[in-house]
């Protein structure tokens, strides 16, 4: 169906197959890699990567697949900082994995070293898989679906306000100008992209730090991992 090989460029179309696993029918969108533009020699390549970075429009969960040897590059980072843009589910895959040679907290340490490169985006799953010995397949479709369920999430505003209001009540908003923030009250928007907004007397003064804590209190609580999300203040 595909012609796969070590050299780069070989992919030039998107390739779309129906997949069927877990009594689930998956579309899976094979695209050309996206090397750097000093690397795209070819008008044929550079349409082959525009095609590809298209194909994400499409997608609900992407899959970033890193090469274990050479770990996550700074195009890898222009890519998982795109598919975050778009609001995509993402799934992190350091495929070659049975190529390295291991020790005990081999995989521990690589992927802690891997999320400090992902950071501020860190609540991702990173699964080692082999794509040649067929190792950990499954279970990168098997997380690729509780990404996308993440993705779909709806939570109750009742659940979001009985856990959020005490995450408020724990650490308040900085004071600004003298001006004490006040938020009174949280519900998620009708949004493809999990958002959520925050009313409150002043919004225009919660400043980064803050917008992070409550992200991270959301995280905590409430099944988002891999999956972008947006905050927003309005005035109440």
């Amino acid at each position: 169906r595909t012609i796969v090989s070590d050299i780069a460029g070989t992919t030039r179309d998107t390739i779309h197959t129906t997949y069927n696993l877990f009594n689930k029918e998956f579309i899976l969108i094979d695209t050309a890699g996206i090397r750097r533009k000093t690397k795209v020699n070819e008008d044929l390549e550079f349409y082959s990567v525009i095609r590809a970075i298209k194909a994400m429009d499409e997608a609900d969960v992407c899959f970033l697949v890193l090469d274990a040897e050479k770990g996550i590059t700074a195009q890898d980072l222009n890519i998982f900082s795109l598919a975050i843009k778009k609001g995509k589910g993402i799934v992190v895959l350091v495929n070659k994995w049975d190529l390295l040679d291991k020790e005990t907290n081999t995989a521990r340490d690589y992927e802690k070293e891997l999320k400090q490169r992902l950071a501020p985006f860190t609540d991702v799953p990173v699964i080692f898989i082999s794509a040649t010995e067929k190792t950990r397949v499954f279970k990168a479709m098997e997380v690729a679906l509780e990404v996308y369920d993440n993705r779909h999430r709806k939570l109750t505003t009742s659940a979001l306000n009985d856990t959020m209001l005490k995450a408020v009540e724990a650490y308040h908003a900085p004071v600004v100008r003298g001006n004490a923030v006040k938020i009174k009250y949280v519900t998620q928007l009708p949004t493809i992209v999990p958002s959520f907004a925050f009313f409150c007397n002043y919004p225009d003064d919660i400043k980064t730090p803050y917008r992070n804590y409550l992200e991270n209190k959301l995280r905590e609580n409430f099944s988002l991992t891999g999956v972008p999300i947006r905050i927003f203040f309005r005035k109440k």
